[in-house]
């Protein structure tokens, strides 16, 4: 059995017309000769009736804290909504299909509520009923525990719904349906002319996700890639082919930029000028345990500076000054990454970017590298004109 899992996001099922065109490469997919498992988002975006955000302003006109267990319940509504309009839409067009939960679907996950964790997945209930001829609309963003609770999977669920049955169901592809035609080399509202990346590794992809572009969640990448399944983003709304996510190799130096806007750095130094390892220890343990997450970190002697989103900054300071250090706060700051797989090999790619950014009097405050990824850190009202800068440098 051939088997494909195609993922629509919201503002593909939230109309009758979006629900048409997603119809239509599920249709196509069926005629290629696949079993189709298509995986669906709740309804629209906040404000739509169905959307999740929708569901979860509901529930608070009546108390503004809501039990997790119970919310669960309340937001995996918004998924069964979608999967059991899109199982209508194709039985209307004349075929077969069945509407499942994501336990009937077989996800079990733990019991963390609104952040589940998937521990296992028994597919037999879907390779049951693509064997009696249906397509299978599972709903995404939600599992089941074995106490049978239902549990949501957090941001990037439906994505990893997705993943997960294509790993489990030896999928030959996944794709995922969105409103944009494929991933970008940068967000075309800052650069206009970007391009769609046709190829990308999965090591790409997830480092462009986890520094702010508006792609596969990351999650859901490691696990595709674990299994060795190719993922394809593509656009609901055209005919494009979209970018093709894989292992392999690029010959690209620099193949996107992602950024981060609204985040603030601080700078720890110490009354008496020295730091030690046990103060570095200290400062990240208080603020990991007042759940402030920390990123661009970088230690010497005589400081450490970190950056933390903005709205996190002033408690950050509440809580270090008591504890005996000089404390610096910048506020409207965003990171700037540049990824490529291609920069590994290659020498002078930090010098071209500061240069760069020297050339065109975009302060830059501070910088952390990895294997391929560059990130910089500059004013947030510099942010556009240095990712247009650092765009044409780089040829993208």
């Amino acid at each position: 059995m051939r088997i494909i899992v195609q993922k629509f996001g919201g503002t593909s099922v939230a109309s009758a017309e979006g629900r048409e065109r997603a119809l239509t490469k599920i249709i196509k997919a069926k005629e290629e000769g696949f079993s189709v498992v298509v995986v669906v988002s709740a309804m629209g975006r906040n404000g739509d009736p169905y959307a999740t955000d929708t569901l979860i302003n509901l529930v608070k006109t009546i108390d503004v804290s809501v039990n997790s267990r119970e919310m669960d319940l309340l937001i995996s509504c918004g998924e069964i909504i979608s999967t059991v309009m899109m199982a209508q839409t194709l039985e209307k067009a004349g075929h077969p299909a069945v509407a499942l939960s994501g336990g009937q679907a077989g996800i079990l996950t733990d019991q963390n509520f609104g952040e589940a964790q998937i521990i296992g997945v028994d597919p037999k209930n879907i390779l049951r009923r693509l064997g009696e001829g249906n397509i299978v609309i599972v709903a995404g963003f939600q599992g089941m525990t074995a106490d049978g609770d239902i549990t949501t999977l957090g941001r990037g669920g439906s994505d990893t719904t997705a993943a997960t049955l294509g790993s489990a169901l030896e999928a030959e592809v996944v794709e995922i349906y969105t409103d944009v035609d494929g991933v970008m080399t940068v967000d075309p509202r800052i650069v206009p002319e970007a391009k769609i990346l046709r190829n990308l590794t999965y090591q790409e992809v997830c480092e462009m996700a986890n520094n702010g572009a508006k792609v596969v969640h990351p999650r859901a990448v490691a696990i595709a890639r674990d299994k060795k399944v190719p993922v394809k983003v593509k656009s609901t709304f055209t005919e494009d082919s979209g970018t093709l996510i894989c292992d392999g190799q690029s010959d690209r130096v620099i193949t996107g930029i992602a950024f981060q806007a609204g985040i603030g750095r601080v700078l720890v130094k110490a009354k008496n000028g020295h730091l030690g390892p046990e103060d570095s220890v200290k400062i990240f343990k208080v603020l990991a345990g007042a759940g402030i997450s920390v990123d661009m970190n970088s230690i010497s002697p005589g400081q450490i500076s970190f950056v933390v989103k903005q709205e996190a900054l002033g408690k950050v300071g509440d809580l270090l000054l008591p504890e005996g250090y000089e404390v610096e706060l910048l506020p409207h700051c965003a990171k700037i990454a540049l990824i490529g797989v291609g920069m590994q090999d290659v020498l002078g790619i930090m010098a071209r970017v500061v240069e760069t950014l020297h050339k065109h009097n975009i302060k830059l405050f501070q910088t952390v590298d990895s294997e391929i990824t560059i990130s910089c850190l500059v004013l947030e009202d510099q942010m556009n004109q240095a990712i247009k800068v650092l765009y044409n440098e780089f040829g993208l």
